[in-house]
């Protein structure tokens, strides 16, 4: 795990998930120490776990439908950190877009194979659906799902403000030089 996020962050990425649904609390707290120790500029945030997130000196934690309520999450990791929330739904954005965090997720945008979210896509409108409610409160939008190199750029023209990748990262067997694609093509085409 800290290879994949020291190759991730050697290739220019500033903003780290950690995501393991099914680690030990130590493991999760361990990883997430380390990688935040990785160096100055590493944003990590943990996934549903706020106090993990607070002990590690994480930037913050994300949450989901089913977890931490976001305000349960505000409270335990304070005003200093980042909340975010998963959405899948124009009802779940709009609930979202009322709650204490600082951005909301929203996908899948496209299929994806890389988790099973119980969610059909959500496509590009629905991420300009989020950029507009979102932005209107100063949240920021993270769109997630099936996002490849060819379609990071239309879904942050779509409204986005960041693209989260899973699968797409670990395509070419070299995770750093394919961060450094996606930073390549999005500044290419005006969207870094």
């Amino acid at each position: 795990m800290l290879d994949l996020a020291r190759a991730y962050l050697d290739g220019g990425a500033t903003f780290l998930q950690l995501r393991a649904k099914r680690a030990s609390g130590e493991w999760l707290l361990d990883t997430a120490a380390a990688i935040v120790a990785l160096g100055s500029g590493v944003q990590l945030i943990v996934n549903d776990r706020a106090d993990i997130a607070r002990l590690a000196g994480a930037a913050g934690v994300h949450v989901g439908q089913d977890d931490l309520p976001s305000e349960a999450a505000r409270r335990i990791v304070g005003a200093g950190y980042i909340v975010g929330l998963s959405t899948h739904s124009a009802a779940q954005l709009d609930a979202a877009v009322r709650e204490p965090v600082d951005y909301v997720a929203i996908g899948p945008v496209f299929d994806t194979a890389s988790k099973a979210t119980g969610y059909d896509a959500v496509g590009l409108s629905m991420v300009q659906h989020a950029a507009s409610r979102a932005h209107a409160r100063g949240l920021r939008v993270v769109a997630i799902g099936g996002i490849t190199l060819d379609r990071a750029a239309e879904v942050v023209q779509a409204g986005a403000d960041a693209v989260a990748v899973i699968g797409d990262l670990l395509r070419t067997g070299d995770p750093r030089a394919r961060v450094r694609e996606y930073l390549d093509r999005l500044a290419s085409e005006g969207r870094v």
